[in-house]
């Protein structure tokens, strides 16, 4: 296979996720080498369904998803398996960027799928971690939200570069330092290490969202600014959590007026 489109498809569609991640390293392997390119000639996307996964876990609504207390080992594999479950969804996130959009510029395509490799290397150790804890991925319950908004933003590349990266994903460069902090409490610190390192690599992959959805605004015309916002309002209803961990969304491009604004929008009842 040549395509990077149809190996991105591939990759997509795999239910097991040990067999996900194997395609995912090699895929990987194949763009970082040059010997997998996307092809111009291949076929047009399907319309976006749901990708592939395993039978458990149970999807729920948000609210569904129990909260546990970090204070013992079945509460911290829970918190384990809901990043995990995360980073899984993240694989099939990079993948339809790749699979979905077409006529961009190859760094686009090397940039998701590098950040496909980088989330399955995060399953893959949260999935190590799940066990040390006498648990695997499947065992809890877990919500479809990453995954809602991919389907939501299927027809527009700027969209999603705007949504999925920069809010969905950032979000995850602001929880991350308490649950750190939590665990350091709880005296997990082989959890704290797990953690750490996604939270270094996240945001080079929250900087690709914004590095792209500045592109598509250049491409199309549109103010950067402006537009981020306005898409919040049409996809998200402008609803912020705060707060922000300003130095890692700053060091992943946000710019300090968007900061502002978002911490604003936060404080909104």
């Amino acid at each position: 296979m040549i395509d990077l489109h149809a190996a991105a498809k591939t990759c997509l569609d795999a239910a097991d996720p040990a067999e996900k991640c194997r395609l995912t390293h090699a895929t990987w392997a194949a763009v970082a080498t040059g010997t997998l390119f996307p092809d111009p000639a291949s076929p047009p996307p399907l319309p976006i369904g749901a990708p592939g996964r395993p039978p458990t876990p149970r999807l729920v609504s948000a609210r569904g998803v129990p909260h546990r207390g970090l204070g013992s080992d079945e509460g911290r594999a829970a918190l384990v398996h809901a990043i995990a479950h995360i980073e899984f969804n993240a694989i099939n996130l990079a993948w339809d960027a790749v699979y979905r959009f077409r006529g961009m510029p190859a760094a686009y395509y090397r940039d998701w799928a590098s950040c496909a490799n980088d989330e399955a290397r995060h399953y893959a150790l949260l999935a190590a971690r799940l066990a040390e804890l006498g648990h695997a991925y499947g065992d809890f319950d877990a919500h479809n939200g990453l995954w809602e908004m991919a389907e939501k933003t299927a027809g527009s590349d700027l969209a999603r570069m705007a949504l999925v990266p920069r809010v969905l994903e950032a979000r995850g460069l602001d929880v991350t330092p308490g649950m750190i902090e939590r665990l350091r409490q709880a005296g997990d610190t082989r959890t704290i290490a797990a953690f750490e390192v996604i939270l270094a690599e996240e945001v080079a992959h929250v900087a690709a969202g914004t590095r792209w959805f500045r592109w598509c605004c250049e491409r199309d015309g549109r103010d950067p600014f402006e537009t981020f916002f306005q898409l919040l309002r049409d996809y998200a209803g402008a609803r912020m959590r705060g707060p922000f961990n300003r130095p890692a969304r700053l060091e992943a491009g946000f710019l300090d007026t968007e900061l502002d604004r978002l911490a604003a929008m936060a404080e909104i009842p």
